[in-house]
């Protein structure tokens, strides 16, 4: 096994997690999926693999801060107007809405770093990873027969601040689900929110919105093992993360739109097909 990767495999692993991270099919259970499926002999497990998996996720984040720019401005400017009045009123949507993001990060940041080992171990088992994949299409399945019906094809933020305070942290528990490969966060957090009564369009947008302070706060512990060692070298690495932020630029502008009128259900299918199919090859390479 090796942890140095080609400029071609860092593009195709790059370009893979920027569009798999925002559709509802895991970025990470394909990046430990496809390697094998092709033949490339990476180490998966090691540090510098990790820190390179995590500069592609940097990457989509930045991308995901730029689209929705003014909203994060609406957003940390409701948090420090909520700070000085001390006080959380129902009537300043991004006020609220931006302390139901913390509250819905804290899960998934507590066991993040309480099994960060544990979970790493997770990209050399492609098969458990498989396995995932397919329970992450039943999730979605079961998202789409357990939603509570809501208005489609309108944006409304305040839709979202009228969580509750403990829907928000259900939304957070699911999302904790991401933290094993093969589970999707964007299809984890809309499950989450299609149950409690969004609309697909806005429980997409509270996914998104939510991706973002996950994956910067999971960069800033890993990055810096990016280069220790000998690690991933530095051109395929951020030519990876270039991939994908292209991918995610593109992604998010569809799916924004595709959730307008679309459900998770063709997502939920791809994911049950492509895990039984990646099961069956992992299968394989044992015997």
């Amino acid at each position: 096994m090796r942890t140095m990767i080609s400029y071609f495999q860092a593009a195709v692993l790059g370009a893979l997690q920027g569009i798999t991270e925002l559709f509802p099919v895991s970025s990470l259970g394909h990046t430990v999926l496809l390697p094998s499926l092709f033949g490339w002999h990476l180490d998966q497990a090691s540090p510098q693999f990790v820190a390179f998996i995590i500069l592609t996720h940097l990457a989509t984040a930045l991308v995901l801060l730029g689209f929705f720019w003014r909203d994060w401005l609406n957003i940390v400017s409701g948090i420090f107007r909520t700070l000085k009045v001390r006080r959380i009123s129902e009537e300043d949507s991004y006020g609220k809405l931006g302390w139901l993001i913390v509250l819905s990060t804290v899960p998934v940041g507590v066991l993040g770093l309480l099994f960060q080992e544990q979970l790493t171990q997770l990209f050399a088992a492609p098969k458990l990873v498989a396995g995932a994949l397919i329970l992450n299409g039943a999730l979605l399945f079961a998202g789409e027969k357990l939603r509570t019906r809501a208005p489609e094809g309108k944006v409304d933020d305040r839709a979202l601040a009228r969580l509750s305070w403990l829907q928000a942290v259900g939304v957070g528990i699911a999302q904790c689900f991401a933290l094993i490969p093969g589970f999707s966060r964007t299809g984890a957090t809309m499950t989450a929110s299609l149950y409690n009564g969004l609309s697909h369009e806005n429980s997409a947008r509270y996914a998104f919105l939510l991706a973002t302070p996950v994956i910067f706060a999971a960069s800033l512990l890993k990055v810096p093992d990016l280069f220790a060692d000998g690690g991933v070298a530095a051109g395929p690495a951020f030519f990876g993360a270039l991939c994908s932020a292209i991918a995610a630029y593109f992604s998010i502008r569809f799916l924004t739109k595709y959730f307008e009128t679309k459900t998770l259900t063709p997502f939920a299918v791809y994911c049950v097909l492509a895990g039984i199919f990646f099961l069956i090859n992992a299968l394989v390479h044992v015997l």
